[in-house]
């Protein structure tokens, strides 16, 4: 059977110093996007609109500094530890997104303190573009040529050329769609109750479903972590347990606040 075959040029133009990158353009398009959703949410309820330049800033740096650390210390702590300065060298690659998620969580209670607004609220309302800018990050790295999946005999198969002539699940395209699928659930449940949905419920739903489908996914990649913490769960998997169960609390948190 044929395979497709997927060699693209992660390089979208090169300029000799400067080079434009599929990966780079769809993170870039990602929090355009994102920011374009929440000025709409802001002008829908009332808010302040000033404050969302101070906002992206906030995620930006929280999601790159955080997606950083996360990749060294989760998956390869004993190479970036014995050489620390290596930590700062991003345009190696590596990121990885559990530790994005801390990252943005964190940047955003700073900027819920700095700036007087419902730390659950812009959580709640930050999960619809987060889980777009989702699909766009897979995408890229589906660009890219990582975060590949593991072989396979489906009729779907792709054959990573940069990597070797192995058909594989493409496993990037597959977390794409779901993050995806989860954006629109979302969007329907923003548009249609969000004057009656408790707080903490949007997120709740983000948190369960987006690491769901990630801790499942996991099963069909190629371990990223250089060790092993379990023969059966990768590290991507374990990470993920945390956050689901975050998601579970605050979904029932939003039911009990009804009572």
């Amino acid at each position: 059977m044929d395979y497709f075959v997927w060699n693209a040029d992660p390089i979208l133009v090169d300029f000799g110093m400067l080079q434009i990158r599929w990966y780079g353009l769809l993170f870039a398009a990602a929090f355009l996007t994102g920011y374009q959703i929440i000025k709409s949410i802001y002008l829908k309820e009332n808010k302040n609109v000033e404050n969302i330049d101070s906002l992206f800033v906030h995620i930006f740096l929280g999601t790159l500094i955080g997606a950083r650390l996360g990749h060294c210390l989760f998956y390869d702590p004993v190479y970036y530890l014995s050489d620390p300065v290596k930590i700062l060298y991003v345009w190696q690659g590596g990121l990885a997104s559990h530790g994005g998620g801390i990252g943005i969580f964190i940047s955003l209670y700073i900027y819920s303190k700095r700036f007087k607004e419902s730390y659950i609220w812009i959580l709640d309302r930050l999960a619809i573009p987060t889980a777009l800018a989702g699909a766009f990050i897979r995408t890229g790295n589906f660009f890219n040529s990582e975060i590949t999946g593991t072989p396979s005999s489906m009729p779907w198969a792709v054959v990573f050329k940069r990597i070797d002539f192995v058909p594989r699940h493409p496993v990037q395209l597959y977390e794409a769609l779901s993050y995806a699928l989860i954006f629109i659930f979302l969007i329907f449940l923003y548009k249609k109750f969000y004057k009656s949905l408790n707080s903490g419920m949007l997120f709740g739903v983000f948190l369960s479903c987006v690491f769901s489908a990630r801790f499942f996914l996991e099963f069909l990649k190629v371990k990223q972590a250089s060790y092993n913490l379990t023969g059966f769960l990768s590290a991507g998997q374990i990470l993920s347990i945390p956050f689901i169960a975050a998601g579970i609390f605050f979904i029932i948190r939003s039911f009990m606040s009804e009572q």
